[in-house]
């Protein structure tokens, strides 16, 4: 469809189930492009300057939709930026109970993940809104009821914006026409550096806590301090320990009188990621390494390439009373709202 006005562009990427997929792109006073599609409601790439005032893609992306559709199927792509939902993380043996009636969602080998076979990661969302003024895109996908087992038919949108102080804005809001439950979150792979490895990269977190899980990675609802312990990260310190001890695959909760949630730093580009959200927790997971894939302008990754803020409730909150509710009563408003702001640093701040 070509460009639409100065700032925001609109373009075809392909086709799927008979209905087309769109790149957008939103640009910013600074050169700061994020690029969406409506497939999956999922980032592609987000450009950020650099400490030369290069702009680094810090989003781990591919270059053709066919790519995103054939990895989707399967989990293959293991939700590279995708929008995630209708329940985000793992739910036990795919059981919930809404309004004393028991539903049984899909589970493989006694866990729900990710809103089951075909969530919203597999979907094509609906281009609802462009706004120039605001930098802003939003897009919607309608959810009927029982879908993947879920009660409600449920209205969800997304909207991403863009703001000239280097900030990404991702806002989910969705609506039912009767009870249900709901976890929504982006799943976007970050890299500072643009390429290689995080390993370099500093974490702070601003979390005291964390939820302890069982052999399955399902929470056994204790939730257990961080000190002395792998997951320690309220004082920054880089991500080398990974290989000597592991990858993160885990839901820290926030510690609620801190304003930054969470902060990330590459040395090598110079930038910070601060994370600002509604939400009570978030996963952190850095993959040990992506399979051979051909990436975004055929960038290379190497051991641990990559780090999720996927800011949400608790996983599995229906099936632990003592966790935040996941319950989304009809009618009401739910809304997950998260700010991943940008800038340059000479170390962590």
């Amino acid at each position: 469809m070509g460009k639409l006005k100065t700032r925001i562009q609109q373009k075809s990427f392909g086709f799927h189930n008979q209905k087309e997929v769109f790149i957008l792109s939103i640009k910013n006073n600074t050169g700061m492009q994020l690029q969406i599609t409506n497939f999956a409601a999922t980032i592609t790439s987000l450009e950020v300057p650099g400490i030369e005032g290069e702009l680094v893609n810090v989003v781990v992306g591919f270059d053709t939709l066919q790519d995103y559709i054939t990895k989707s199927e399967g989990k293959e792509s293991k939700f590279l930026g995708a929008s995630v939902g209708r329940y985000a993380g793992r739910i036990s043996k795919g059981k919930i109970i809404v309004g004393g009636i028991e539903y049984q969602l899909h589970n493989e080998q006694g866990v729900h993940l990710h809103g089951g076979r075909k969530g919203f990661d597999e979907k094509v969302w609906e281009i609802d809104d462009i706004d120039e003024e605001e930098l802003s895109v939003s897009l919607s996908y309608y959810s009927e009821h029982m879908e993947e087992g879920y009660p409600g038919a449920l209205g969800v949108k997304v909207t991403y914006q863009l703001t000239d102080d280097n900030e990404l804005n991702i806002i989910y809001q969705a609506i039912s026409d009767q009870d249900t439950i709901i976890n929504l979150t982006n799943h976007a792979y970050y890299n500072l550096s643009g390429e290689n490895t995080i390993a370099d990269h500093e974490l702070k977190l601003n979390c005291s806590t964390y939820l302890e899980v069982d052999k399955k990675h399902l929470p056994t609802g204790k939730i257990q301090s961080v000190a002395n312990t792998k997951y320690d990260f309220l004082v920054s310190r880089k991500l080398d320990t990974l290989e000597e001890k592991g990858i993160i695959d885990d839901a820290f909760i926030f510690d609620k009188e801190k304003e930054a949630k969470a902060s990330v730093y590459s040395p090598k580009t110079g930038i910070q990621m601060d994370v600002y959200t509604n939400q009570p927790a978030v996963v952190i997971y850095t993959l040990e390494e992506f399979p051979d894939w051909n990436f975004r302008n055929g960038v290379k990754y190497g051991t641990f390439p990559s780090i999720c803020f996927e800011t949400q409730n608790y996983p599995d909150a229906p099936n632990h009373e003592h966790f935040p509710s996941a319950l989304l009563k009809a009618k009401e408003l739910y809304k997950n709202s998260s700010t991943f702001k940008f800038s340059i640093a000479k170390n962590i701040r």
